[in-house]
């Protein structure tokens, strides 16, 4: 038996949805029926049918109340919050300034936060459900060097998440996703030319990195009624994570 998941009639929101990770998703979202709404701080040149860009620098929050009051008026309702936007570039932990790291935190805790509560107003007044999914990492599980104040921030993540399912339920579901490596037009900054992102992938038990389209599919099951009991949890998306570092020592 089929089991199809259809969002026709649902409004979502996915930020930072104009690139990467959070382009794949949006566009998952839209293959299955649902009005999507991206913010970003620059529209891109070409969005979809069904798909509406709103200007929005999710750690104002003047900006995230404006972009909610925008979502309120032309759509009325909020039914999913993709909380995606985020990210950090590589840094030294022990030279990386202080106004690096709270940048790096304030992106990546303190702006998914407050979209949230933006959302959270706006979904506890209409009728039916909502869902809110966070966009963690792996970086959360395990030591994130070069990235030391992201992982430490996704890691917050997944305790915040745990406390605003109690509190805002049962009106909305809130879950984190923590992806693994994913293959995104930006992989060369991290990984290198092709050659690079081969040898990567071959760490990985699936064989390969995701691509976006693997973190939209898992965001389109956790905030659909197939998932309705799952809440205040986290889902790890990581192709099988990484082989220990002592099988690849011990086979030289």
């Amino acid at each position: 038996m089929s089991v199809a998941i259809d969002y026709s009639g649902k409004v979502v929101l996915v930020t930072g949805g104009t690139r990467g990770i959070g382009r794949g998703i949006a566009a998952r979202f839209l293959d299955a029926g649902a009005t999507v709404v991206v913010c970003g701080r620059n529209a891109p040149e070409l969005l979809p049918e069904r798909c509406h860009f709103m200007a929005c620098d999710v750690c104002d929050p003047d900006s995230v109340a404006a972009l909610m009051d925008g979502i309120a008026t032309r759509f009325g309702r909020l039914d999913v919050l993709v909380n995606n936007a985020g990210g950090s570039p590589n840094a030294d932990a022990a030279t990386a300034s202080p106004r690096f790291s709270e940048g790096i935190i304030r992106l990546n805790l303190i702006a998914p936060l407050i979209v949230a509560q933006g959302a959270n107003r706006l979904m506890q007044q209409q009728d039916g459900g909502a869902v809110q999914l966070f966009i963690a990492s792996v970086g959360a599980h395990r030591p994130s060097p070069g990235t030391a104040a992201y992982g430490a921030a996704k890691a917050g993540v997944l305790s915040l998440v745990s406390s605003l399912a109690i509190e805002w339920a049962p009106k909305v579901r809130v879950m984190a996703l923590s992806p693994g490596l994913v293959k995104t037009e930006q992989s060369h900054l991290h990984y290198g030319d092709e050659a690079g992102i081969a040898r990567v992938e071959a760490t990985i038990p699936a064989g390969r990195m995701a691509v976006p389209a693997d973190i939209g599919n898992a965001c389109l099951f956790l905030a659909s009624d197939l998932a309705s009991y799952a809440s205040g949890t986290h889902l790890l998306l990581h192709g099988g994570g990484e082989a220990p570092a002592f099988m690849a020592a011990a086979a030289q």
